[in-house]
């Protein structure tokens, strides 16, 4: 997402690395048959919820744009990751770590939660079970090892939500259909910077990306199984 760059055409870098034990974690999550080759539907695939850049302390350019939709968007976030999880769907929050080229995971939690919004954070903050995958520029994909983690996962078919639509979530929508994986986008559950220019990301990633567009309690995990 990084709204606090994108806006001037600059972009803060983040490290790229999964965490240690995620891979480990990625496997322990994976169901056996999965692991052993076995597949399903979508080519041995299941269904992950990725959460784009919401783990943010809106310190940045546009941040005072992007609060309302982020607030309208956080109750259905919450509901949205209560099912994934209790239906034991694959969690990965995928976030810029702004710049802060020695900050981990934990870290760039921390430093949202004590930011000035935290209560946009704390309701949605990565429980025991998430994986998480630090990137460095719009892309989850681009010089991340996303792409690689959700091969052992088995994961074909991915639920983009967070934010901006208009910018982290519609280059990732692209970089996830170029890469085969099935997109879904759950409107509600996005949030965007510009109304106009979120509503026009979304119609290209129906259009040019093949993706689903539905509303967040229209999203059935059970599709990717």
């Amino acid at each position: 997402m990084a709204a606090h760059a994108h806006g001037t055409g600059a972009h803060q870098d983040g490290d790229g690395r999964v965490p240690a034990g995620a891979r480990d974690r990625a496997e322990e999550q994976a169901p056996a048959g999965d692991r052993d080759g076995g597949g399903g539907d979508r080519g041995g695939g299941r269904t992950a919820l990725i959460v784009v850049d919401m783990i943010n302390s809106y310190e940045h350019p546009d941040a005072d744009l992007l609060l309302p939709s982020a607030r309208e968007a956080l109750p259905v976030l919450v509901e949205l990751l209560g099912r994934a999880r209790e239906q034991g769907v694959p969690v990965v929050y995928v976030n810029d770590n702004f710049g802060e080229w020695r900050s981990h995971h934990g870290e760039i939690l921390e430093a949202a939660l004590a930011g000035p919004h935290a209560e946009l954070v704390e309701p949605i903050r990565p429980d025991d079970a998430s994986l998480f995958v630090v990137k460095a520029r719009h892309s989850i994909f681009f010089e991340t090892p996303l792409a690689y983690l959700l091969s052992q996962l088995r994961v074909r078919h991915v639920v983009l939500c967070g934010q901006v639509t208009e910018q982290c979530v519609l280059y990732s929508a692209l970089d996830a259909h170029i890469r085969h994986f099935e997109v879904t986008v759950p409107v509600d559950a996005v949030a965007h910077i510009h109304a106009s220019l979120a509503d026009a990301a979304l119609e290209m990633m129906r259009r040019n990306m093949g993706a689903r567009t539905v509303r967040a309690k229209e999203v059935d995990f059970a599709d990717g199984e």
